[in-house]
């Protein structure tokens, strides 16, 4: 039987962070959370990773650093931000940068179920062979496209 995916949470707010494992959990996933992007970083769990969830905005790093931070290491581990300030700009690096997507705090928590299935996918078709690189790039890009035209409505 193979083993459970491993969900990364990061996020400043215990709350959030709380809830976020909470339901991950429930869906039954392994989760290991993290109160900021360093400490994910500096952990040995980043390459088991099948999926993070990181907050947008924290002390230190930001999502989108910690997200050009693992590009930039080599790593390719589908990712969701969440934010509770959204804005258009950070949203379309993210999705550009190949984010699965960029939720606005409160979501719905059948988004973020969607979003994390839909990584959990992107994670087991992640290549293996320096060749399948690009196909994989594309695929994401691809995913991030649709992801645009099915942005859920902002809640009020």
């Amino acid at each position: 039987m193979s083993e459970a995916p491993l969900i990364a949470i990061v996020d400043d707010d215990e709350l959030a962070r709380d809830g976020i494992r909470q339901l991950v959990e429930s869906l039954g996933y392994k989760t290991t959370t993290f109160t900021s992007a360093e400490h994910f970083l500096q952990s040995a769990v980043v390459a088991q990773t099948t999926c993070l969830i990181t907050d947008m905005q924290m002390p230190g790093l930001s999502g989108l650093e910690l997200q050009e931070t693992l590009q930039s290491q080599g790593y390719q581990i589908p990712l969701i931000l969440v934010t509770a300030y959204p804005n258009e700009n950070d949203r379309t690096r993210a999705i550009n940068n190949g984010a699965v997507d960029f939720l606005s705090k409160p979501f719905d928590e059948k988004w973020l179920v969607e979003c994390l299935t839909d990584a959990i996918k992107l994670h087991h078709k992640r290549p293996t062979r320096q060749k399948d690189c690009v196909d994989w790039s594309m695929e994401v890009i691809h995913k991030s496209v649709s992801s645009e035209k099915k942005k859920p409505p902002n809640v009020d």
